[in-house]
């Protein structure tokens, strides 16, 4: 059909608009109706063609066409073309030209002709008002946007088709029921089939003809749908429809909204037509009948195709933000890794600096010293060792946020490395006051593991019980068997926490709060520890309450 001529170009016909589509980057559009006339004018061209196959082929009861894809045509076009005063004005009068010249040309007298080109006038421009004003973006790519554009298509039509039905009622005596459904339903499915197919165009689409294997698959699909409409809708009116939906699904689940508009204006031509001409599963019925059955099956029956179509080019606008989402939040977590490593060895060298000099200090060996100096020598060395403490840990963190942190994965007994935490627990001053026991429940617990780094995340985790949870006075390191893993949990019996604060635990440098407590850390440790676990295979987490205490566990595969 010659009205794809004017709709062949994905992005607004008249190039009025930006690279973005319709809307803001509209510039000085009125200009542009006069400086490129030349769609509006083919456009003129493709309704007269339209209405006089329509009425020429589609006749239902001697006046009302089934099928009306002038409309359809003209809203499109003038919706990708732009707006303005003098670009609708302009649009406009070429469309009722072309109306009405279809009408004279099949030989309607001048009430008649005048009467049909007010009528789709008015509902092509109540189509196109209503558009801009419910349909975000001109879009018909979403489930929304789609949505509400057959709500037009449905909506736009009715006040012609009640109009048109009392006067020629009037003016014929033809009956005005079928005349009112026929009139909406053959102008509603050319609004929502050729609509759709111009609205949902885009310059991607055209990408597709460099791609020789996707276009052969394209008109291929085309090809089997037109052929199996021929075969139901033709003389042969063989009883294959089934094999109409796998193809149909087909083209939407691999073009997409475009694909399978292009497919519904196949499909619903080919339906129609050979309907009217007597041919198909209703070719038995009177012609009123015939028609409605025929608009219903492809309003009913493949419309809703659409939908399935926008739903999956909908699903994969989001999984393409989610992949940028995430190919960003990746460049920002390794701009952040550099950052503290850098960080992390700039710390390094004059920190080391300090505390040879502290010692020294403090040994005298700088000169003669009081014992208020050697004090402060000893505090200036405390301070420095945990600040080299903080840039070791910062420098293991970026490492294992970028992948640099390599474990060696082997047998690992967890009997002895709780031992030997304990072992080193009990040498820190603040742990002199607590009763710090390993209990072991179960035998041969062997886990599969880098011993240096699951000792690094035990010995923090047992660290932080000293710390935080000193008040209850004891500090239990268990080995267990969780099915088949075994499972190491760090157990206190101090205050506990609740669970927004257990939301937030393994998140660097949040210290819940105790920021200004005499209680010392930086917050990166159980971010570490987390991280550290993760690269051996094991999981990480925390049981708590106010009041009764917390379990940190670690559950690692068995060796």
């Amino acid at each position: 059909m010659t009205m794809s001529r004017a709709l062949e170009r994905p992005e607004p016909i008249l190039d009025i608009a930006s690279a973005d589509g319709l809307g803001a980057g509209m510039t000085a559009p009125n200009a542009a109706f006069f400086r490129q006339p030349f769609a509006p004018i083919l456009t003129a061209v493709g309704v007269t063609i339209l209405v006089v196959m329509a009425i020429s082929f589609a006749r239902t009861n001697g006046l009302v066409a089934a099928l009306w894809g002038a409309g359809g045509l003209a809203m499109a076009v003038w919706l990708r073309g732009g707006r303005g005063l003098t670009y609708d004005l302009g649009f406009g009068v070429l469309v009722m030209t072309g109306v009405l010249a279809g009408e004279f040309l099949v030989g309607n007298g001048p009430v008649l002709s005048g009467l049909f080109m007010v009528l789709n006038l008015l509902e092509i421009i109540l189509a196109v008002v209503l558009t801009r004003r419910f349909v975000p973006g001109l879009s018909v790519n979403s489930v929304e946007g789609l949505a509400r554009f057959l709500a037009v298509c449905v909506v736009a039509p009715l006040p012609s088709a009640v109009i048109s039905a009392i006067a020629l009622q009037v003016m014929v005596g033809s009956d005005m029921l079928d005349g009112l459904r026929i009139w909406w339903c053959g102008h509603a499915l050319g609004f929502a089939v050729i609509g759709s197919f111009g609205l949902s165009l885009q310059r991607r689409h055209m990408m597709i003809l460099r791609q020789p294997a996707r276009m052969v698959e394209g008109l291929g699909l085309l090809g089997l749908i037109g052929g199996a409409c021929y075969a139901i809708f033709s003389h042969m009116s063989l009883p294959y429809g089934f094999l109409l939906m796998p193809l149909l699904l087909m083209m939407a689940v691999r073009f997409r909204v475009a694909g399978i508009a292009a497919a519904l204006v196949l499909v619903t031509i080919m339906a129609i037509g050979g309907t009217m001409a007597g041919h198909g599963p209703y070719h038995s019925f009177g012609a009123e009948n015939r028609a409605l059955l025929a608009q219903l099956l492809v309003l009913l029956g493949y419309m809703p195709i659409l939908m399935v179509a926008a739903l999956l080019e909908e699903r994969d606008r989001l999984a393409e933000r989610a992949r940028a989402g995430r190919e960003r939040a990746e460049r920002a977590s390794a701009a952040k890794s550099r950052l503290l490593a850098n960080v992390a060895h700039e710390i390094k060298s004059p920190v080391g600096g300090v505390i040879g000099i502290g010692e020294l200090w403090a040994g005298g060996q700088l000169g003669a010293t009081t014992t208020e100096q050697v004090e402060m020598a000893q505090m200036l060395v405390k301070t420095a060792r945990q600040v080299e403490a903080l840039a070791h840990d910062l420098l293991d963190v970026a490492r294992a946020e970028s992948g640099a942190v390599k474990v060696e994965l082997r047998p690992t007994d967890v009997a002895g490395l709780l031992e030997d935490v304990r072992r080193a627990l009990v040498l820190k001053p603040e742990a002199k006051s607590l009763s710090v026991e390993v209990a072991l429940e179960g035998d041969a617990l062997i886990v599969q593991a880098d011993s240096q780094r699951l000792a690094q995340v035990i010995g923090n985790l047992a660290g932080n019980a000293v710390k935080y949870g000193a008040s209850g006075g004891r500090v239990l390191l268990r080995g267990s068997w969780a099915h088949d893993r075994v499972r190491i949990e760090v157990v206190d019996f101090g205050p506990g926490l609740s669970e927004e604060k257990q939301a937030q635990l393994f998140e660097p440098f949040n210290r819940l709060g105790l920021e200004r407590s005499a209680i010392e850390g930086h917050g990166i440790g159980l971010a570490l520890a987390k991280r550290l676990t993760e690269l051996q295979g094991g999981d990480i987490g925390v049981i708590s309450a106010p009041g009764q205490g917390a379990t940190f566990w670690v559950e690692l595969p068995a060796a």
